[in-house]
């Protein structure tokens, strides 16, 4: 690739989705956006970029930015935060909210469906009295094709073996030859829909916890600032933010603390914090 295509690739991946890709990786642009080429009928990487850089923005602009994005995720990720929900935080929760029996969850860059669906499991096992509640759970992302392998809810069997507990994994999970799928019972209880966090977002009401953990980190500053304004917007005074175990918002949104709960990568409103 000639040098003003990985400039293209950089520059259009930090406008359209956020992302700052660092000069250095131009072999990750090869690796990633080659099969892309080859499937969109391109002889080589450059003629394929070049052919966006002639275009208006189309299917190849995000499959391009989908081929760049990281999907790394897997079941009951990182065990504190999981461990605070089930003890802590939900319990919270539910006693705030029994009155109007309502919960929603917000998953902001779900990926192939493992966190939504790990706290869905969370939820069936531990808290029976949500049975009979309205529990409204949104999982979000930018790819189709993950959100497409989210919504079958099948795994393989190292994805499973990241995270699931055997006992859960026989519980909620049937194997399909060399896969496991997840039963109907759990898959209904999450919605996935299409959502770029850094384009404009669609009317979605409030949410009582909103999940968007390592994420961020690929993020710039601006957009990072932008996109916990936003959540901010959408979080009742008790609600909850989740983000990965090395984010934070320091320096990018005095409006939220850490909650004290080790490891949990759990964030509330400074007010609320501060009471």
């Amino acid at each position: 690739m000639a040098s003003d295509r990985y400039e293209y690739v950089r520059e259009f991946l930090r406008n359209e989705a956020g992302i700052v890709l660092d000069a250095g990786k131009d072999y990750l642009i090869e690796a990633r956006v080659g099969p892309v080429a080859k499937a969109e009928g391109h002889e080589s990487i450059d003629a394929f970029i070049r052919t966006l850089k002639d275009t208006r923005q189309g299917d190849g602009h995000r499959k391009l930015v989908e081929a760049l994005t990281t999907h790394e995720t897997s079941f009951f990720r990182d065990f504190d935060p999981f461990e605070v929900l089930r003890h802590k935080i939900l319990p919270d929760l539910i006693a705030a909210r029994r009155g109007r029996r309502e919960l929603r969850i917000w998953y902001a860059a779900s990926s192939t469906g493992q966190e939504p669906y790990s706290v869905s499991i969370l939820l069936r096992e531990y808290f029976p009295e949500l049975t009979s509640w309205k529990i409204t759970q949104l999982a979000t992302d930018l790819s189709r094709p993950v959100l497409a392998k989210a919504r079958e809810g099948r795994y393989s069997q190292l994805e499973v073996n990241r995270g699931m507990p055997a006992p859960l994994l026989l519980k909620y999970f049937k194997k399909h030859g060399l896969e496991w799928q997840l039963n109907d019972e759990i898959r209904s209880m999450v919605r996935f829909e299409e959502l770029n966090l850094n384009a404009k977002w669609p009317p979605m009401g409030a949410f009582d916890m909103v999940f968007i953990r390592n994420v961020m980190i690929y993020f710039d500053v601006s957009a990072k600032q932008a996109i916990l304004r936003r959540i901010h917007d959408l979080l009742p005074a008790d609600g909850y933010l989740f983000l990965g175990a090395v984010e934070s918002t320091i320096n990018l949104d005095d409006r939220f603390v850490r909650a004290p709960y080790e490891r949990s990568g759990c964030y509330r409103r400074a007010a609320v914090a501060a009471a």
